[in-house]
């Protein structure tokens, strides 16, 4: 099978891939087929993944699969949530938003520094599937102080995990595939393929 992912993040095509292979699930990402990404005008997790995924559905006429994903702070009421890749601006790096967290965080307490990686999947046969799949993941954890680790992307050498003194950027790839927000979601997700 033949899937376009709706995304030019190349560590979410990487997870993904990595995931889906075993399947025999071929991950073909959206840029060979010289796709933009769609605009995320949604407010939540699950409408941005379903504009992403109907888009590239659409535009190649494969089945399609997208992620919304991000991370919120409970001392920041929810922040940056869906707006995670772009929290220091549109074209933030990594950095620039692990450095925009730390400065808002600075002065919590590591107690009051709860936090999650939230990630919801969809996936649609065609651009109008009137039944897309739908599954969310959920990763618990707290943001550090300074950032631990190289492995990962985004959030991941701030994000410590609640069963660990390391961070997610300190996972072994296969580990954090295997109980990360996006894994969590991907299982979900396979034990409803056919």
């Amino acid at each position: 099978m033949k899937l376009v992912l709706a995304t030019s993040n190349p560590g979410k095509l990487r997870e993904l891939r990595a995931l889906l292979a075993p399947r025999n699930i071929e991950v073909l990402p959206q840029s060979n087929f010289g796709l933009v990404s769609a605009e995320e005008t949604g407010t939540t997790f699950v409408e941005n993944a379903l504009l992403k995924a109907r888009h590239a559905a659409r535009a190649t006429a494969l089945p399609a699969i997208a992620d919304d994903s991000g991370l919120e702070v409970d001392a920041l009421d929810g922040r940056p949530g869906v707006h995670s890749a772009r929290y220091a601006g549109p074209e933030a790096t990594d950095g620039q938003n692990n450095t925009r967290l730390l400065e808002e965080l600075r002065g919590v307490s590591q107690e009051l520094r709860t936090a999650r990686y939230r990630c919801v999947l969809a996936m649609v046969r065609s651009g109008d599937d009137p039944a897309p799949l739908i599954c969310e993941g959920v990763w618990e954890g707290r943001i550090g102080h300074s950032p631990q680790g190289e492995a990962g992307f985004g959030y991941d050498p701030l994000f410590v995990l609640d069963d660990s003194p390391g961070t997610a950027a300190q996972l072994a790839p296969e580990e954090k595939n295997r109980i990360s927000h996006r894994g969590q979601a991907l299982q979900l997700l396979l034990a409803r393929l056919p």
